[in-house]
């Protein structure tokens, strides 16, 4: 990203996604969530992709907390989310983002499933876009068509102030419309 869109993004926003860690050092957020929507293709398409890991949310429930753990590890960071449910077992999401794939960020959801990702800044919020999908079996990545993809993802993450910060994931597809929506408010756990 250029500089002169990193120097438009708050300042506490920067500080968050400029830090770096050594190998294995985790950094620990906890929040609350706000929103979470589903349409009725939408929580079919969260059910199925339990066959790769469970990368979605699955449950409309609000107002419960939320654990995301970043950990430093190479070639990436291991983000690991954790959805408290007041009926059941939490849900565990995890995916590594890494510098690879065509456009040098992709968010890998396991079982070789990965999305290839851009970042931009946009009324000073850091959004992150999904840009295609791939699927990778050894060293051969095959490009997975349209039809068999969510849609468009888009991450956005924006601050609140006073240490807060907002992270919203939308789904969207070009012929059903917007599948998912989950938003939370997070802070940095004390070390």
């Amino acid at each position: 990203m250029p500089d002169e869109a990193w120097g438009r993004l708050p300042l506490a926003i920067w500080r968050r996604f400029s830090k770096r860690f050594a190998d294995g050092e985790t950094v620990v957020y906890v929040g609350t969530i706000e929103e979470a929507s589903f349409t009725p293709i939408g929580w079919w398409l969260a059910q199925l992709a339990r066959v790769i890991g469970g990368p979605l949310p699955l449950c409309r429930e609000t107002g419960g907390p939320m654990v995301v753990t970043v950990t430093e590890a190479s070639g990436g960071q291991i983000w690991t989310r954790i959805c408290a449910h007041s009926d059941g077992f939490p849900q565990v999401i995890h995916s590594a983002k890494r510098f690879a794939g065509p456009t040098g960020l992709e968010e890998y959801v396991g079982y070789g499933v990965s999305m290839a990702l851009t970042i931009s800044v946009e009324r000073e919020a850091l959004v992150f876009r999904s840009v295609g999908y791939s699927l990778q079996i050894g060293p051969l990545r095959l490009p997975l068509p349209s039809w068999l993809t969510p849609g468009d993802l888009t991450v956005t993450h924006s601050d609140l102030g006073g240490g807060a910060f907002r992270f919203s994931l939308d789904i969207v597809h070009p012929r059903f419309g917007k599948l998912i929506r989950q938003s939370a408010v997070f802070v940095e756990a004390a070390p």
